[in-house]
């Protein structure tokens, strides 16, 4: 008897060595989030829940910048990374990185918003104005509505004085007069006019939006050229296979709520990311080999 319980004892030992071998350690950075500490309190449940359907072991990489982030990949330091649209076009050519899946986000689109009071009622009006975007570089922020400039026939860089500062600030240099019009996200605009009007401002109708582009392309997780192709067909799986405990995961970040009705698309394509590289061409960046504002 104590020559079969030592026997089972090392065939359990044995079995506790091969699965520690078997959960493979992979590394993930998110390139909106700098340290740790915030990582953890947006993504931990994403990465706990993405560990337990993928049988990784996912370890966060704290990235300082989107830059860190593109070096990281190309030197083999980060295995995958979640990331914007205008982050993926320049990650891609820079470090030949892969798409694993996309995060499709409902009304996610760029807008320009004038007030209905106002002389602005198309973006021809605004030739020869001031019209203010949000962060530099920012997909739906920045890029997007100069894109949407563009192709309402504006030239960003010749026919409008192009601002650069926070959402909040913008909603509120938009009221006093001080720009023509403003662009970010259709969200961030619905989230601020409904807190223009709880608070007792104006009411929705104070504000017109004159011109929207096509929803954009998708967030992104992509791997780096270095991780293998079965890696990535594993992870890719795991988004199809439990899609609903992934998001619900993500959810949890309260930064992440801009998340919200999203679901996992495992069908996106380099392709996909075209009107991308349009915006870089049209902000002066054709090569978009370099991220804006960096």
């Amino acid at each position: 008897m104590s020559l079969i319980k030592n026997v089972g004892v090392v065939l359990a030992g044995l079995v506790c060595l091969v699965s520690a071998a078997q959960a493979e350690t992979v590394k993930l950075a998110v390139t909106d989030l700098v340290g740790m500490e915030e990582l953890q309190r947006e993504f931990g449940a994403f990465r706990d829940e993405l560990s337990k359907v993928t049988g990784y072991e996912i370890e966060f990489q704290p990235v300082t910048n989107r830059t860190a982030a593109v070096e990281a990949l190309r030197f083999n330091k980060v295995d995958f990374v979640l990331t914007g649209p205008a982050e993926y076009v320049v990650m891609q050519k820079r470090a030949d990185a892969k798409i694993v899946a996309g995060l499709s986000r409902p009304d996610y689109f760029a807008v320009i918003i004038a007030m209905a009071e106002g002389p602005y009622n198309s973006i021809d009006d605004l030739k020869g104005s001031k019209v203010g975007l949000g962060d530099v570089g920012s997909t739906s922020k920045h890029l997007g509505p100069i894109q949407a400039l563009a192709d309402a026939g504006l030239d960003p860089l010749k026919d409008v004085e192009v601002v650069n500062t926070k959402i909040p600030v913008l909603w509120e240099a938009l009221k006093r007069g001080d720009v023509s019009a403003i662009g970010m996200n259709h969200q961030n605009f619905l989230s601020l006019r409904q807190d223009e009007m709880e608070k007792g401002g104006l009411q929705p109708g104070a504000f017109r939006v004159i011109a929207r582009g096509p929803d954009l392309p998708n967030d992104v997780l992509m791997a780096g050229s270095h991780v293998d192709d079965q890696k990535v067909e594993k992870m890719r799986q795991a988004f199809v296979e439990h899609s609903d405990a992934l998001i619900a995961a993500i959810l949890q970040g309260e930064d992440n709520q801009k998340y919200s009705g999203m679901r996992f698309v495992t069908n996106v394509k380099d392709t996909h990311y075209n009107y991308v590289r349009s915006m870089y061409a049209t902000a002066g960046f054709p090569e978009y080999a370099d991220f804006i504002g960096e």
